[in-house]
């Protein structure tokens, strides 16, 4: 079987080499050789003798992880986590996400890992508590509940769903669709229409609803590219929770929503460079072996610049995202290259793994291979974190205010 080649890169930090090397092991030894036993459950024909096996080699596996200190990365050791920088974090997930779903092995998997990153921030003592500790240690699941079916999920500010003070509770009205992990979740995180004054941004607030709360009804799973999924839609009918329920001071939901997707975006790339990896290797290794009209794949020129124009949109995407989490780390102003990697490396993920199936040929759309799910998810996050369109509108508006101020763009920086 084909293993991910992960060596020490030389201007990096011998902290993040190690991060990347011992990552690599654990793929490369404990998920990739397993993968079918450890998703079993996926398959509707799996027995429960092959789910108990799955159960106890995703634990065996957890294990590992743990023991190499790299469980939960995102969170600081005081709640379980590995506690590394956004940096490191950056350059892990392209090794992990190698394997599709390897990262909940890791103990990073939406939605919990954002709502673990916005209870740390905006969370008090007592909802850290209450919350956050049982949703690290796996005894709670989580589901972030922000778009609405008839609002722009590209406009957080066109939100309609209310949440009104009454005495010591806040009573949510709405109408919420694509709620993550909507079935499993134990509560989930609302985004809610606050009482106040000021602009859209000033008013929105997020809320911690338990999913056992009356009024609150799961009304479906959304079928997603043709399938079962765990996004739900969700109905809120005077929906009441303590005060004490409300994350961060009012108003500041907006504020923590972009901050999550932000970091999420930069993750989701780097889990994409990974993905993207997996495809190249796979399509490259097909034409080295593939026997077709009398010669190997390799030999035609159409594949060959498959795997030249795989090469570039990956090297592309990596240093583009890289640059963008340098920025971020360093505590720069990350917005426009965010908006640049959001819509440019889902594309170069797209392209490159539609090649891959191209030279694979029925075998690449068959569930033998990663590579059809691959495709579903590549076309999926052009939509998913703001479509490509809105961050195209973004990018224009921050270099032109830049040029309209009688400043320049410094490529450099």
């Amino acid at each position: 079987m084909l293993q991910m080649n992960v060596k020490p890169i030389a201007t990096l930090d011998p902290r993040v080499n190690e991060i990347r090397t011992l990552t690599a092991q654990i793929v490369n030894r404990d998920i990739l050789p397993n993968e079918r036993k450890l998703w079993v459950a996926r398959s509707e024909a799996s027995s429960e003798d092959e789910r108990s096996v799955a159960r106890e080699l995703r634990e065996s596996v957890k294990a590992k992880v743990k023991q190499a200190g790299l469980w939960a990365p995102h969170l600081p050791p005081e709640y379980g986590g590995a506690g590394l920088g956004f940096l490191e974090h950056a350059y892990m997930n392209e090794v992990l996400a190698y394997s599709m779903g390897a990262a909940s092995l890791f103990g990073v998997v939406a939605p919990n890992s954002g709502n673990q990153k916005i209870l740390l921030k905006y969370g008090t003592e007592e909802q850290k508590k209450k919350w956050l500790v049982p949703l690290t240690e796996g005894k709670m699941e989580s589901g972030f509940s922000m778009t609405e079916p008839d609002s722009a999920g590209s406009d957080p500010r066109a939100i309609k769903t209310t949440a009104r003070r009454e005495g010591d509770q806040w009573v949510i009205n709405g109408h919420k669709w694509f709620t993550s992990n909507g079935f499993r979740a134990d509560f989930l995180i609302v985004m809610c229409r606050t009482e106040g004054s000021g602009a859209d941004n000033g008013r929105m607030t997020q809320i911690i609803v338990p999913k056992s709360t009356p009024g609150l009804r799961i009304v479906r799973g959304i079928e997603v590219w043709g399938r079962h999924s765990d996004h739900c839609e969700v109905v809120y009918d005077d929906v009441r929770v303590p005060l004490e329920n409300q994350l961060g001071r009012a108003g500041s939901g907006h504020e923590a929503a972009q901050e999550r997707l932000g970091a999420g975006r930069v993750y989701h790339c780097m889990n994409s460079i990974g993905q993207m990896w997996r495809a190249f290797d796979l399509m490259v290794e097909r034409a080295t072996m593939r026997e077709v009209h009398g010669g190997k794949l390799e030999t035609k020129q159409f594949v060959q610049g498959f795997i030249a124009d795989s090469y570039i949109d990956i090297q592309a995407a990596r240093l583009m995202t890289i640059h963008c989490a340098e920025r971020m780390d360093g505590g720069g102003d990350p917005r426009t290259d965010i908006s640049a990697i959001k819509v440019f490396v889902p594309a170069a993920y797209e392209r490159v793994v539609d090649r891959a199936i191209q030279v694979w040929g029925a075998a690449g759309v068959s569930g033998d291979l990663p590579l059809a799910a691959m495709y579903q998810g590549a076309r999926t996050l052009r939509i998913a974190d703001g479509p490509d369109e809105v961050h195209r509108i973004l990018i224009a508006k921050n270099v032109l205010s830049r040029y309209r101020a009688g400043e320049s763009w410094d490529f450099g920086n």
